[in-house]
């Protein structure tokens, strides 16, 4: 069939093209359906959405993903790509194979996949998990089909934590450490999914984190280390669109999770990696059985791509450190590496640099470099090598102009602070976008709070957004206190 190519100003990530409901029946195709366009220059595939409104009979709308089309282009029926079986395989409870998986990986890569059938791979691997062979094939596909970076060190070390801890800010203070050390550290990391901020996040409050490939060698040769933002080099760029379809629904699939990131740290050319796995009420992790199966499995799949790997189990059942939101938890890690910051922060910093140093052989003491101020030091030079100011201080790092404080409704013992809850709040006061947005705690778990005490007090750069912030903070209790003298019974 004969159409009439016209461009349409919308930004889509997969290869859409829009087909009146007329030709759409005249063609037999129907909504996520594909279709061959031929064009003089050669064959495109679009992906079929249907819209009487925007589109006429005899046009066909195409959107920028798919290139510049125009003019009469003839428009056939294509058939879906073979990795739409393999994931209905995969819903089914079926165990696909090297070949399948590489097939889903690539198109996944190509935006090949519609948002609807991305979503379905992901549902399937968190309703039926993936096997060993899976995670490993999985992980070594995603690694393939990206950048990858090498270093002429035979020791490069790298660190990762699963995330859903508020304020876990460990990153900045360990590769600070690390580097001091002299170790190679080329540490590429994320911006916030859920949370209210990433390590990138945080870290571009000092420096640009957006490097090219050049740019982070250029870095690690200069200070043995860096801290830059993955997204910006290209590294298992496939996780990065199935973390896009994972999100909505929070789901964060066991086998995905392990591949997703072991092919980052392969790419990224790590040869000792530590994995820290935060476990807790409120965590991504919630019991122990559950932590110590999910590092048996970093450790087999670490060990197949011929890594060195350590996990280590952490409490994650509160933040860690005061400040949630880029800029406060930029000042809590710059508080730690002076000498001073939230103790927690400071004291899990030191264990997990030390474990890394020894998972290198390194015969080094993590704690006397950050006391001696060679960990400051090499963290100034690696904000100077980025492009920041490394004069950096305290001052400098100043939260959103609009506060207001939380305040303790009764007499008693603070025993929990929810992770999702704080995580919320500071979201809703702007975190991450806004960077000086988020909250300040006041109290741990343990402390004793007398009524009108503060608990936390929540920043914004926006007046309607401090509202909206301290609305769901005054609904929900972040910071969950019990009385002194309650008896806790449970009814059986």
């Amino acid at each position: 069939m004969r159409l009439a190519a016209v461009d349409i100003d919308i930004g889509t990530r997969s290869p859409t093209v829009l087909l009146n409901g007329t030709d759409a029946a005249t063609l037999g195709v129907h909504p996520l359906d594909r279709v061959h366009i031929e064009t003089d220059s050669g064959t495109v595939v679009g992906i079929v959405e249907l819209s009487d409104e925007l589109v006429a009979p005899g046009e066909l709308a195409v959107t920028r993903r798919l290139g510049h089309v125009e003019g009469s282009v003839e428009v056939t029926p294509a058939p879906r790509p073979a990795s739409v079986e393999f994931i209905r395989k995969k819903l089914d409870d079926d165990e696909l194979d090297a070949e399948e998986l590489d097939r889903i990986v690539r198109d996944v890569r190509e935006d090949r996949l519609s948002d609807v059938e991305l979503g379905a791979y992901v549902c399937a691997m968190y309703l039926n998990g993936a096997s060993l062979s899976e995670t490993m094939h999985l992980a070594e596909s995603m690694a393939a089909v990206g950048e990858t970076l090498t270093w002429d060190d035979e020791v490069v070390a790298d660190k990762h934590s699963i995330g859903g801890v508020g304020g876990n800010r460990v990153t900045p203070i360990l590769v600070s450490i690390v580097a001091a050390a002299g170790v190679t550290i080329p540490k590429t990391s994320s911006r916030a999914v859920t949370s209210a901020a990433g390590t990138a996040d945080t870290m571009e409050v000092f420096c640009p984190v957006a490097l090219s490939a050049d740019e982070i060698r250029a870095t690690v040769a200069a200070t043995g280390g860096c801290l830059a933002w993955g997204g910006a080099v290209n590294l298992s760029p496939v996780d990065d669109k199935i973390i896009r379809a994972e999100t909505p629904l929070s789901l964060d699939p066991h086998g995905q999770l392990v591949a997703s990131v072991l092919s980052k740290k392969r790419s990224a050319g790590s040869t000792h990696v530590l994995v820290d796995i935060p476990c807790g009420e409120g965590a991504k992790v919630t019991n122990l059985n559950d932590a110590r199966e999910l590092a048996s499995d970093f450790r087999r799949v670490g060990e197949h791509l011929g890594m060195t790997l350590d996990c280590v189990v952490t409490d994650g059942s509160a933040p860690i450190g005061r400040g949630v939101g880029p800029v406060l938890e930029a000042r809590d890690v710059l508080s730690v590496l002076s000498g001073s910051g939230p103790g927690d922060l400071r004291r899990k910093s030191v264990r997990l640099a030390q474990v890394l140093l020894d998972c290198c052989d390194v015969t080094a003491d993590a704690a006397a470099i950050l006391e001696s101020g060679e960990a400051l030091d090499r963290f100034r030079a690696i904000v100077a090598a980025q492009g920041g100011d490394p004069e950096v201080s305290l001052s400098d790092l100043v939260p959103g102009r609009f506060e207001r404080t939380v305040t303790a409704r009764d007499d008693g013992v603070v025993t929990h602070v929810d992770n999702g809850l704080v995580n919320d709040v500071a979201r809703r006061a702007g975190a991450p976008r806004a960077t000086g947005a988020g909250l300040e705690l006041h109290h741990r778990v343990g402390d004793a709070v007398g009524r009108g005490d503060p608990l936390y007090t929540v920043y914004a750069e926006a007046e309607g957004r401090l509202d909206e912030a301290v609305t769901v903070a005054e609904r929900v209790e972040a910071v969950r206190i019990r009385a002194p003298d309650e008896t806790l019974i449970e009814r059986l």
